[in-house]
This record gives C-alpha cells, structure tokens and sequence, in this order.
C-alpha cells in the first residue's frame, strides 16, 4: 500500500490547516486505496485566531503538531522524523497555516521562509522523484522551495496577485479552473487551487479528489 505524507499546518482556515481540504485529502487517500501518514512540525503557532470573530486572540498560544493532531484523531509523527524513504508521495493542504507556520508567506510574500523541516522534506522527495501535492495557498512553499533552481509549475487559481509573487520567487504559474488540477510532470508536482477560488465545497472536493489520484498514479 503506498504511503502518502500529509502535511498540516494546525488545525482552522485561519491559523492552520483548513479543516476541509484536509478531510477531503484524507478521504481521497482512503479511497484511492493508499495510506495517509499524517505529519507536522513540532512548533509554535504565529498566532491564534478566534474563528468565530476572526479576531487574534490575544494571548493565547498553541502548538502546531498539537492543533494538526486534532485532524488527524491523534495519529500523526513530528516531521523532523520522516524522511523521503518513509513516503512514496506527500501532500501540502493549505489554509493560513500554511502560510503562516509551514512558511511566512502571508506575512512576507516573496520574501518569505520555509520551515526548516518542510524545505528538508520538499528536497529530500524532489531529490527521490517522488511526486508532491501542494494545495490552494500551500504552492507558495513549492515556489519558494523548488522555485530559483527547478522552475516549478504550479497554480492558485487566477489570483494575479499572489500569482506573481510565486512567479517572483522562480516559480511558474499557469490559470486553472477550481475543480481541475496543474500537472508539472518534470518535478512530479501537482496543484489545486482549492478555496483560493472555490466558492462551494464540492468544488473543493472535486478538485483535491483529482489531485490525489494523479499523486497515487505517479508514485
């Protein structure tokens, strides 16, 4: 059975992984016939959001891998403990959290910074040409991390903006529809646009369930 790593940022659109795109990722893997390995860094939060005010609760502090664990019903492993070998193909769902703990890109677009355990894992599976999923905003540490040296296709839908912030940081970027997917088969990489477009969420799961079968065929 293939093993497919799923990286969550935490847990909630707002400060973590969004709660969506990661169930349908898991689901998808389920179905496909594959095992989910789910996976997170073992660090602090950037911030805690009230997602019932969207407001920064002041204060309050959480734990990436304990907020990511929440989706994953306590059965996750700390990142800094897997390596390419583990996996035959791994998975970015997005929300904040991806932006946010698994990289600053919502704080510092382009200029921004990949956790160190995620750029070791991105590289160590480009290195191993196993196939990677990155999606909505999770393309961003695609850009940032296989960007300058392989020109890494991807997409986020038909932001202009933030497209050209990843295309500003190496990446390309090619407009695609919600429920469809960008195949960049010279670095095995494949993305989603997810809700950085969908305005349903069956539009969400169409295009995640695409994504995880073309990662399964090319693992």
């Amino acid at each position: 059975m293939k093993k497919i790593g799923v990286v969550l940022g935490g847990c909630g659109v707002m400060d973590g992984a969004e709660i969506h795109e990661s169930v349908f990722t898991l689901l998808a893997i389920d179905r496909a016939g594959a095992k989910a390995v789910c996976l997170a860094p073992n660090v602090p939060q950037m911030h805690v959001v009230n997602h019932a005010t969207g407001q920064e609760a002041t204060g309050e502090r959480r734990n990436v891998l304990e907020e990511s664990a929440r989706i994953a019903r306590g059965e996750i492993k700390d990142l800094k403990t897997v390596k390419a070998a583990d996996l035959d193909a791994l998975v970015f769902p997005g929300g904040y959290g991806a932006a946010k703990n698994l990289c600053d890109f919502a704080v510092k677009g382009g200029d921004c910074t990949v956790q160190p355990e995620v750029a070791r894992l991105v590289k160590e599976m480009r290195a191993a040409g196993k196939p990677m999923g990155f999606i909505c905003i999770a393309p961003a540490i695609a850009a940032k991390v296989l960007g300058v040296e392989h020109h890494v296709q991807v997409t986020i839908g038909t932001d202009a903006g933030t497209a050209q912030k990843l295309v500003g940081m190496g990446a390309r970027h090619v407009s695609c529809a919600v429920s469809e997917i960008a195949v960049d088969q010279a670095n095995k990489v494949v993305t989603t646009a997810a809700y950085m477009l969908a305005q349903r969420i069956s539009e969400v799961a169409d295009g995640i369930d695409k994504l995880i079968k073309k990662l399964v065929e090319m693992a």
